[in-house]
């Protein structure tokens, strides 16, 4: 089997359609689902990831950040070359770890003369990483660390196009300590949820739920479940839910207050704040009109759509 540096060769990318490659994903974990597992990407998680590598969902769908990420690869190999005097290459393989057989990578490039491998990433300038005093995000650390793992390369390169501000070069030395902790953490990921097909907890993200209505987006009148085992868990959210009530009567208090002090004025300001009160105008259709004097136009384009409301409620004691 054909080998680079020490992994193996799992498939030739430029072989596969896209549908096929998102489907090779799922034999094992990549670089970017390590993070995830680990806890240390915001916009991802094991419950999400675990989600992806069962079937149940088809990955992160494509977005702008994405596309920009793809289209700026060449660009940014390109200024790491300028930057460093190094050469790279591209790897159009999919490549699995020989020790780890659970970890797969599909790495930007190689290094030319060197064990080593190169990461690039584009980013927003919104992005709040101090990357000019050497700070690196959890997760393009720790899945340049799964690429050294993988590879058995001896150090992988990050190269950050901070878009419209900065362009940074970071090296990440192979470190056996974090390696043995980061491919137990995927083992053990990968054989007591993934092959065990147990669900990890979901994480509270917006993304976890969105995930949640997609797979669960119609229920059945003729089920019900016993919640025995979320008895902490149900008390925890009915007190969750008072204390949230109770801070939004407070918010409205104070609104109300300073409502009522600036009067007519749409704008007031103290020292660092500054309060918008501004007058809007908004169009809408009178629908109650419509449905009297145009049943037929309203029902010609009426969408039904449907949804799931959760609601808990607590039986008082009588």
């Amino acid at each position: 089997m054909k080998r680079v540096l020490k992994a193996e060769v799992l498939a030739d990318k430029s072989l596969m359609t896209e549908a096929e490659w998102r489907a090779q994903r799922r034999v094992g974990i990549g670089g970017s689902d390590a993070a995830g597992i680990l806890g240390l990407n915001p916009y991802s998680s094991a419950f999400q990831v675990y989600c992806d590598k069962i079937g149940l969902t088809d990955g992160d769908e494509d977005n702008e950040a994405m596309r920009q990420g793809r289209d700026f690869e060449a660009y940014v190999a390109g200024r790491f070359e300028e930057a460093t005097g190094k050469k790279t290459k591209n790897c159009n393989y999919v490549l699995i770890s020989r020790k780890h057989p659970y970890a797969i990578a599909n790495v930007d490039r190689l290094i030319v003369g060197e064990k080593a491998g190169l990461e690039c990433k584009t980013t927003s300038v919104l992005n709040k990483t101090d990357f000019s005093a050497g700070d690196v995000p959890p997760q393009y650390y720790v899945q340049c660390m799964h690429y050294i793992a993988v590879t058995g390369a001896e150090r992988w390169y990050l190269a950050i196009l901070v878009l419209n501000k900065g362009f940074h070069v970071f090296t990440i030395e192979r470190n056996e300590e974090e390696i043995q902790a980061l491919m137990s953490a995927e083992e053990t990921f990968w054989r007591e949820n993934v092959l065990a097909k147990q669900e990890p907890a979901p994480d509270g993200s917006k993304k976890a739920g969105e995930i949640i209505k997609s797979l669960y987006g119609w229920g059945r009148d003729d089920l019900e479940c016993d919640l025995t085992p979320f008895e902490n868990e149900l008390a925890a959210l009915v007190g969750v839910k008072a204390q949230i009530k109770e801070l939004e009567g407070k918010e409205d208090f104070l609104k109300q207050s300073i409502q009522a002090y600036m009067k007519e004025a749409t704008v007031g300001k103290y020292d660092r704040y500054s309060v918008y009160w501004r007058n809007e105008l908004r169009c809408g259709i009178d629908t109650e009109r419509l449905k009297k004097e145009q049943p037929e136009l309203v029902k010609a384009y009426t969408k039904t759509t449907s949804q799931r409301k959760f609601i808990i409620k607590e039986i008082k004691d009588t």
